[in-house]
C-alpha cells in the first residue's frame, strides 16, 4: 500500500465532480504531499491557489468546495483550510493501527509487488579490465547495484551486464606497452599491478609525442598503439594469445574488488570481444539501411538529430556524427554498443535498457539511441542514467585518465582503517561514561568495521543525488550523526539492543502483533514514517534516483530518535503498551534493514 497515492486518490473523484479540465488533473492531484510541519496535519494539499484562477473562485472557496467533494472514506479524520488556501489532512489513528498490524505480518512490510512487471538491462561499472578499479568506477557500480536490487524488490526481471573494456584501444595501449616497456618481473609478481603501469607508461609517452588523444593521428605512439588495437581485431595470433593471457589475471582482481565493495553477481559480463564476430555485419547493415555513411575512408553515423555537418560551420553549430569503423578498419564502442543493443533486445528481451554511466558519455548516448530507434529498435526505452563527479579533498575531480585517481580498494581499506579506529574511541569514550557496552572479539569487531566501512563509503555516495559531484571524504562518511550510513546502522544495532534486553522472540510481534497505540505525537510521527516506505522506494524506482531511499532513511532514523528519547519501551506504564512500542521498534529495525539492504549496505547488530 502506497499512503500517499491512498490520499491522493480521494482528491481525483472530488476534482472530476468539480469539472476540473481532466488533461490537468494528474498535475493538481501530485500537488498532495506530506505535511512538512506535523501539526498542520498528515499531509497537505496546495492545488487550491492555482486552481482558484482557472474556476475564478477565491482560494479559500475552492479549498472548502474540494474538501465538501471529496468522497467517504474510512482514512481521513479531518480536512480543514488554513492559510491562503492549504488544505491539512490529518489521517484517523484506528486506520493507522490496522495499517501497522498489516505490514506487521508482511515480509515486504506493505510494499506491493507490481501487477505489470518489465524486463530491464542494466549495464553499469563497465571497467576497463586492463586496470584496476579506481574511484571513478565507485559511482557506477554502487549506483547501478542499488537500482538493481531496487528494480528487482519492486517485481522487475533485472539482467545485470557488465559490459567489460576488454577489446579497445586500451589493450592497443597495453599491447605496446608490453612489447616494449615491460617489466617481467613485475609482471610475474602482480600482472594486474604491472599492466596498470605500463597502461600509464604508455599514456604518458603518447602525451610527450604530441597530446593526450589516443587517435591523434599525426601521434607516433598512439599510431603504433592504434595498429596493435587493430591487429588485436584482424585475429593477430600473438596479440590473440596475450590478450587471453592478460584476461583472467585481470578478472579475477575485478571480482575481488567486487566482492568486498559486496556487489551482486552480474548476471552476465559481456564485454566488448564477445561482440567483435558480429561488427563487420553491424556496419555492413547500417550502410545498407542507409543510416551510417562513407566519410573518408571511415564510416559514420548520423547524431541524434539525424544530420551529418558537411562543413567545418555546420560542425560547429551541432553535435558531430559518430564513428562506427576507422579508417584502419578498426570499430568503435559506439559500434560495440549497438551490437549490446541488437543482443539485448532480441536475446535477452528488455523492455527498457539502463546506462549507468557518468556524464560525459552524454552525447554519445544520446547519439546511440537515436541510431538505435533509426534502427527499428523502437518498442524499448533506452535510458542515460549519468552521474556527476568524485571529487577529492580539493574539490577537484580525480584525475582518472592522467593517472592521479587513487584505486577503489586503497580508499575502501583506508575507510575500512578509520572505521576500526573510530569503533575503538566510541567503545573507550562510552565505557569512560559509564554506559553498557558489550565486550566483542577481533572477529566481530572486524566485522563490524568493515559493515561500517563499506557502508559509509556506499551510502555517502548513494545519499547524492546522483547528477551532483561529490567529496570523497572518509571522516564525514563515518560521522555518527547526521544522514550517515553509520547512523543509520547505530540505529538498527538500538533497535536490536532494545530486544536483547527486552528477552523477547521477534517472531512473537511477526505472527500475531499486538494493538498498536499511537498516545504520543512521537509515537504517531514514526508510525506515518513506516507505513511510507513503499511511497519512497516507487518513489526512488520511478526517477532511478537511490537518494530518496536515504532521504526516507533519515526521516524514519530521526522520527525513531525523538520516539526513543521520548517513549520509554521496557520501562512503558502498562504491558499493552510496552508490547506496542516493542512492535514500533521491530518495525523500525526491519524497515532501515530492508532500505538499507536495496542500497547495498548491510546491518550489524552491535554498535
Amino acid at each position: 500500500m502506497n499512503l500517499l497515492d491512498e490520499v491522493r486518490s480521494l482528491f481525483r473523484p472530488a476534482l472530476v465532480a468539480m469539472s476540473v479540465d481532466p488533461a490537468k488533473i494528474d498535475d493538481y492531484v501530485a500537488m498532495v504531499k506530506p505535511a512538512a510541519n506535523a501539526d498542520h496535519g498528515d499531509y497537505q494539499a496546495n492545488m487550491s491557489m492555482a486552481l482558484s484562477k482557472t474556476l475564478g473562485k477565491k482560494p479559500t472557496d475552492v479549498a472548502q468546495a474540494i474538501i465538501a467533494a471529496l468522497p467517504a472514506n474510512s482514512l481521513v479524520d479531518s480536512a480543514t483550510v488554513a492559510g491562503p488556501g492549504f488544505i491539512n489532512i490529518r489521517l484517523k489513528t484506528d486506520w493507522l493501527v490496522e495499517q501497522l498490524q498489516q505490514i506487521a505480518t508482511d515480509e515486504r512490510l506493505g510494499v506491493p509487488t507490481l501487477a505489470s512487471p518489465k524486463t530491464f538491462v542494466i549495464d553499469y561499472s563497465g571497467p576497463n579490465v586492463a586496470k584496476p578499479l579506481h574511484v571513478g568506477h565507485l559511482r557506477s557500480t554502487i549506483i547501478g547495484d542499488s537500482i538493481t536490487r531496487l528494480l528487482r524488490f519492486l517485481g522487475h526481471t533485472v539482467i545485470s551486464d557488465n559490459h567489460l573494456g576488454d577489446w579497445g584501444t586500451q589493450f592497443g595501449i597495453l599491447l605496446y606497452g608490453y612489447k616494449n616497456l615491460l617489466d617481467r618481473e613485475a609482471y610475474e609478481q602482480n600482472p594486474v599491478q604491472e599492466l596498470a603501469r605500463l597502461y600509464k607508461a604508455v599514456r604518458i609517452l603518447i602525451k610527450e609525442a604530441g597530446g593526450e588523444d589516443e587517435e591523434a593521428i599525426a601521434n607516433p605512439i598512439a599510431e603504433k598503439c592504434r595498429h596493435e588495437t587493430a591487429k588485436l581485431h584482424a585475429g593477430d595470433e600473438e596479440n590473440l594469445r596475450l590478450w587471453n593471457e592478460f584476461m583472467p589475471a585481470c578478472l579475477s582482481e575485478l571480482h575481488s574488488t567486487y566482492e568486498k565493495l559486496g556487489i551482486l553477481t552480474f548476471n552476465h559480463e559481456l564485454g566488448e570481444s564477445a561482440y567483435n564476430p558480429e561488427l563487420p555485419e553491424i556496419v555492413a547493415e547500417q550502410l545498407a539501411k542507409g543510416i551510417a555513411f562513407d566519410s573518408q575512408g571511415a564510416v559514420v553515423i548520423p547524431n541524434a538529430k539525424g544530420n551529418i555537418p558537411q562543413t567545418k560551420e555546420e560542425l560547429e553549430k551541432e553535435d558531430p556524427p559518430a564513428l562506427i569503423r576507422k579508417r584502419d578498419g578498426a570499430f568503435t564502442y559506439t559500434t560495440t554498443d549497438l551490437a549490446t543493443v541488437r543482443h539485448r533486445v532480441n536475446v535477452f528481451h528488455a523492455d527498457v535498457l539502463l546506462y549507468v554511466v557518468d556524464f560525459r558519455q552524454s552525447l554519445h548516448f544520446k547519439t546511440l539511441f537515436a541510431q538505435a530507434k533509426r534502427w527499428g529498435y523502437t518498442n524499448v526505452e533506452f535510458e542515460h542514467l549519468s552521474f556527476g563527479s568524485v571529487l577529492g579533498a580539493d574539490g577537484k575531480p580525480f584525475g582518472a585518465r592522467k593517472g592521479a585517481a587513487p584505486g577503489l580498494v586503497e580508499l575502501l581499506e583506508e575507510s575500512l582503517v578509520l572505521a576500526n579506529k573510530k569503533y575503538w574511541e566510541s567503545y573507550k569514550s562510552r565505557k569512560e561514561q559509564g554506559h553498557d557496552v558489550p565486550d566483542l572479539d577481533e572477529t566481530e569487531i572486524s566485522k563490524i568495521a568493515e559493515n561500517v566501512g563499506i557502508g559509509a563509503v556506499k551510502y555517502a555516495d548513494l545519499s547524492q543525488n546522483r547528477t551532483s559531484n561529490y567529496k570523497f571524504d572518509p571522516e564525514k562518511m563515518l560521522a555518527t550523526d547526521g544522514n550517515t550510513s553509520t547512523y543509520m546502522q547505530f540505529a538498527f544495532a538500538r533497535c536490536r539492543g532494545i530486544f536483547r534486553k527486552a528477552n523477547e522472540p521477534e517472531e512473537r510481534f511477526r505472527t500475531n502483533p499486538p494493538k498498536v497505540i499511537l498516545g504520543q505525537p512521537t509515537e504517531r510521527a514514526l508510525a506515518l514514517q513506516l507505513l511510507r516506505l513503499p511511497n519512497a522506494l516507487e518513489t526512488a524506482a520511478a526517477e532511478y534516483m537511490p537518494h530518496h531511499l536515504t532521504a526516507y532513511l533519515w526521516d524514519v532514523a530521526k522520527s525513531y530518535s525523538s520516539f526513543n528519547e521520548q517513549c520509554p519501551v521496557l520501562k512503558a506504564e502498562t504491558p499493552e503498551l510496552r508490547d506496542s512500542r516493542l512492535l514500533l521498534v521491530d518495525l523500525t529495525a526491519r524497515v532501515i534493514h530492508l532500505t538499507l539492504d536495496l542500497l547495498g549496505i548491510k546491518t550489524v547488530e552491535r554498535m
